[in-house]
Formats: C-alpha cells, sequence, structure tokens
C-alpha cells in the first residue's frame, strides 16, 4: 500500500542562466514528477525568465542581489515537506534528486547534502576544489563534526530546517550558514556523492574564487564569533594577558632589582592590557549565556514541526523509490 505523497519543491535560485534554466527545469521535472519547480529569477539581465517559465516552472524575482538574498526569500515563501534546492547551471545531477529525497525520508534527516564528484576537470577547478577542502577543514576545526563539501548548492531539507533557518547571509556564503546551522542545532544530516557536470555552452559561472573565498573565510570567522564567544573573545583575551605578561616581565625583574618602577608608560600599557583581557573574558562569559538562549529559541523552532516523511517514498505510479549510492551519516556524539 502506497505511503502519504510528501509534498516536494524544488528550488533554482538563478541570475543570467539562460543558456542553462531550460535543461535544469526539464531535468528536475523528469527526475521528480511530482514535484513543484520554483525558478527565483535575481534581477537576470537576459531571457532567463522567459525560458524557466516557457519550460513549466513556477517563476518568481527577488530583487536583493545575491544567493543569501534569494535562498532566504525562498525558504519564507514556499511551503512543502520537502525542498530540493539546486543552482539552475545544470552542473548538477537532477537525476541524482530521488536518491537524496528517499535518503531524506527514509531517515527522517534535516538535511541531505549533494557532494560534488566532478566528472570533467572543467567542472570542479583544482582552485575550486582545493579552496573548498581549505574551508572545510577549518570549519571542522572551528564546529566539530563537518561535512565533506560545505559549500555545495545541491541539498534537500525538511521543512522544519527551512522554517527554522534565520538566513543572514548575502551571498554565495549562504552554504557555510547552512552547515553551521545543521551542525549548531545537531541536526540529523548525511551526505550522498552526486556527479557534478561542467556548465553547457553559453552559460558563464558567477563565481568569482578569491572575492567569493574571502566572502565565506570573513563568514565563518563571524559566525565562530556569534556561535562561540567564550571561546573567541577568551582566544583573544588569553593573547592581551599574555602579551601583557611578556611586557610585565622586565619591570618586575627591574623591581626586584631596585625597588623602582622607572618606565611607567610600559606600567600603564601592562595594566591597561590586563584589563581589556579581563573585560574579554567576561564579555565572552556573558554572550555565551546569550547564545545558549538564542540556541534554544531556534531549537524550539525546529522542534515546532514534524519530522520529514515516511520510511519508503513512493514516486509517480506508487512505484518504491530505492536507496542508492554512499550515504555518510553525521552522528552526534
Amino acid at each position: 500500500m502506497a505511503s502519504t505523497q510528501p509534498t516536494i519543491a524544488v528550488l533554482l535560485p538563478c541570475y543570467n542562466e539562460e543558456a542553462a534554466i531550460a535543461r535544469t527545469v526539464a531535468d528536475f521535472r523528469a527526475a521528480l514528477p511530482g514535484a513543484t519547480v520554483y525558478v527565483y529569477d535575481n534581477n537576470s539581465r537576459d531571457r532567463t525568465v522567459e525560458v524557466a517559465r516557457a519550460a513549466g516552472a513556477v517563476v518568481r524575482t527577488e530583487r536583493i542581489q545575491g544567493k543569501g538574498a534569494v535562498v532566504r526569500r525562498m525558504f519564507a515563501d514556499v511551503d512543502a515537506d520537502v525542498y530540493v534546492m539546486a543552482d539552475g547551471d545544470a552542473t548538477y545531477d537532477a537525476a541524482s534528486a530521488p536518491r537524496l529525497v528517499a535518503a531524506l525520508l527514509d531517515e527522517q534527516l534535516d538535511m541531505v547534502v549533494g557532494s560534488r564528484i566532478g566528472e570533467a576537470a572543467a567542472a570542479y577547478r583544482r582552485g575550486h576544489r582545493l579552496g573548498n577542502a581549505l574551508l572545510t577543514g577549518m570549519l571542522a576545526r572551528l564546529f566539530g563534526r563537518t561535512f565533506t563539501d560545505i559549500l555545495s548548492g545541491y541539498r534537500v531539507f525538511s521543512r522544519r530546517f527551512v522554517k527554522s533557518f534565520p538566513v543572514l547571509s548575502v551571498g554565495f556564503e549562504i552554504e557555510t550558514e547552512i552547515s553551521v546551522h545543521a551542525l549548531e542545532l545537531k541536526m540529523p544530516v548525511a551526505e550522498v556523492e552526486t556527479p557534478y557536470f561542467e556548465r553547457p555552452d553559453g552559460s558563464a559561472s558567477k563565481l568569482s574564487t578569491w572575492r567569493d573565498g574571502w566572502r565565506i573565510l570573513r563568514t565563518i570567522a563571524m559566525l565562530y564569533r556569534i556561535e562561540r564567544p567564550l571561546w573567541f573573545f577568551g582566544a583573544v583575551g588569553a593573547a592581551l594577558a599574555l602579551l601583557a605578561l611578556v611586557l610585565a616581565i622586565p619591570l618586575a625583574l627591574t623591581y626586584a632589582q631596585t625597588g623602582l618602577v622607572p618606565r611607567f608608560p610600559t606600567a600603564i600599557l601592562v595594566t591597561g592590557l590586563m584589563i581589556l583581557a579581563a573585560l574579554c573574558a567576561f564579555a565572552g562569559l556573558i554572550l555565551d549565556t546569550v547564545v545558549r538562549g538564542r540556541r534554544e529559541v531556534r531549537r524550539l523552532a525546529y522542534l515546532a514541526h514534524r519530522a520529514p516523511g515516511a520510511a519508503v517514498l513512493h514516486g509517480a505510479g506508487g512505484v518504491e523509490v530505492p536507496m542508492a549510492g554512499r550515504v555518510r551519516m553525521e552522528v552526534d556524539e
């Protein structure tokens, strides 16, 4: 007997993707015939809107420039049980979508990341691959458990993830913020390896390796300051205290030998540094309490929605969609 069909929304943020959007929409409609495909245009200067609408997508517009702004609008506007997010450039494998959705529903996960396996050298450039590895490693060190591909734009979400996620990013750093949100709320998540293809002719990447890499790095630092204030401000305070101690050692030796403190400017500087170190420590303690309260509120918003899906997903005509591919579960310690 077939289980109740979950409602699935495919979300495609787009900017100047006239050359690829028709193929992307067609591929996702074929892979998920019961899903509604939404294309959110972000001030495209070509025929993206017309082509997407002709391909059968529901087309909407977000005027604030940046992928993060588009994701914020999509998550706010669209209601569904399962959300499949990809780019409109035909680089992600739409045929893998049923596997990702099945993983989410079978294991009652909140996010499944399609980790990219490059099918061509030009699809996943060496510089981007290296940058992704460095940023992923940094995120793992700062936030503990993590993913192998934090910058993948191919993700499947539960409703309770989407409706509990306060999107703050504006640009391509949105994927980093999504990953940190899942890690901080200790959500059940997984990764599924998916092919990653080269862009079709006439389609150009909007990603700038250095500019967007710097923005992602800055976002990681900002999120660490926000989510781990005790460690962040504690580290700053410890550095200031260590500097003060180094400067104070000659003063202490001179005082022990002569009973005098001849270098008053240095003594004043040491005193100021120690005061700043103490202020940083107290700021970290206070903000840690605030962050704990904010995290509890986000957790309650998350728990206000039911867990995703049944144990088995049935496709069109009641055909069971099997679990396939390597799924790496993230288990809370």
